[in-house]
Formats: C-alpha cells, sequence, structure tokens
C-alpha cells in the first residue's frame, strides 16, 4: 500500500479538518472524526522516521502520544496525537519570557529530551515553532522530522534542522549526538529571554552563563546531558 492509498482509507473515516504542512516530501494533516469528536494528526513522510517507532509505546507528558506508525511501499504514515494550544512562538509574539517560565519550558523539553536520547534518538530541530503549550499549562515537543539514531559515523550524511539554532556539528563539521540538542536549548532559552540569539545578544547573570557553556562550539565544553543542564537550572 501507498501512503495515498493510506490517506484514502482513512479518510473514510476522518474529514481533514486542516493541512497543517506539506514540504520536503513531508505532509502534515489535521484530521476529525466523522461520528466522534476526535482530532488526530497524521504525518506522511518519504522515507522511514526511527524515532516515531520508539515512541509507540512510550507515554511521556512531554511528547505528544504515537497511536500508530505504518511503513508503507513509498514511505511511512505516522497517527499523532493532536495537541490544542499556542506554539512558544506565537506566546512570544505578546512579549518575551521572565526566568522561571523559560526555565519551566526548558525543563520540560529536557524531560522529552531524556527519553528520546534513552534511544539513542536526537531531535536536531529544537526551536519555538516545534514546542506547544495547552491551555492547562503542559509543554510538549513536537515534530521529530529531522530526528536521528546517534551513529558512529564521523559527520552528518544530510544537513538538516533550523538556521540559528542549528549546532556547528549539524552543517556537516562532525556527528551530531545529544550535545546538539544541548546547543538548540541553549539558542532556545536566550532567544525566549532576550528575543536575541546568542551571538547578537546574551541573557544576563546565571541564565546568560548556562546559555554560554550550552552553546559551546566545541561539543565537549557543553553540558554532556539534559540532566547535567536541568541540574544547572
Amino acid at each position: 500500500m501507498t501512503r495515498n492509498e493510506y490517506i484514502k482509507n482513512i479518510r473514510k473515516l476522518y474529514s481533514l479538518s486542516k493541512l497543517l504542512s506539506d514540504k520536503n516530501d513531508c505532509t502534515v494533516l489535521l484530521l476529525k472524526h466523522k461520528t466522534l469528536d476526535k482530532k488526530l494528526v497524521l504525518r506522511s513522510f518519504g522515507e522511514k522516521i526511527a524515532a516515531y517507532d520508539e515512541l509507540l509505546s512510550v507515554n511521556c507528558e512531554n511528547l505528544p502520544l504515537i497511536y500508530d506508525s505504518i511503513t508503507l511501499d513509498d514511505g511511512q504514515i505516522v497517527l499523532e496525537e493532536y495537541i490544542e494550544g499556542l506554539t512558544v512562538d506565537e506566546i512570544m509574539q505578546s512579549g518575551r519570557y521572565r526566568f522561571k517560565g523559560a526555565v519551566r519550558v526548558i525543563g520540560a523539553v529536557c524531560n522529552a529530551l531524556c527519553v528520546l536520547h534513552g534511544s539513542d534518538i536526537v531531535h536536531r530541530d529544537i526551536k519555538p515553532q516545534n514546542i506547544i503549550v495547552d491551555k492547562n499549562g503542559r509543554v510538549v515537543l513536537l515534530d521529530l522530522n529531522a530526528s536521528r539514531r546517534i551513529s558512529d559515523a564521523s559527520k552528518d550524511t544530510v544537513i538538516m534542522g533550523t538556521v540559528g539554532y542549528a549546532s556547528p556539528e549539524q552543517l556537516g563539521v562532525t556527528q551530531s549526538d545529544k550535545r546538539t540538542d544541548i546547543y538548540a536549548l541553549g539558542v532556545l532559552m536566550n532567544v525566549m529571554l532576550t528575543g536575541e540569539h546568542p551571538s547578537v545578544k546574551i541573557a544576563k547573570g546565571r541564565s546568560g552563563r548556562i546559555v554560554r557553556k550550552c552553546t559551546s562550539i566545541n561539543p565537549k565544553d557543553r553540558y554532556q546531558s539534559v540532566k547535567e543542564l536541568l541540574n544547572a537550572l
């Protein structure tokens, strides 16, 4: 079965509520059950994203529930929990975060990364647009499209990530690993507190010292795990 055939079949039960994204051979649809008041997110990929298989058996407050992951003739379909809320990017349209609020969000993302890193998966695209906060304050890390398993390769074979948040190793310098996500967390924290990338303006005091360590060019100079970063926060 192909991805289009699968989507055609599932739309017998679900109607298309919204096209969330369609780029780089990845289509994301918001579907609504035709008789039940239930929505879900369908992700269609042209290649397999291993992280979604790993999350099938995982229940983490700071990651979306993965209902199913189906390998098809021309790629993969993932059925995922729909989370209604605002992204950190949308929240920041009305102002910057204070330190306590930023730490709460960073701590939640670290919790999600503990799960991913525990399965040797690096997210590689942590940014305000990929973190959502629902009406109850639940913080969820989304979008594993750029994720990859940590390998013994000398460097990443495919450059992925978002400019400004991507670490030097994601640009083909060396192999990305858990410290790649720590780099992005440092950029994220600084943007939440100052509205600027650390290269332009860095947060003051203890938060600035944390940002500097997270975003060290050499991965060996960063926090070596998200637990270590959590302890610093």
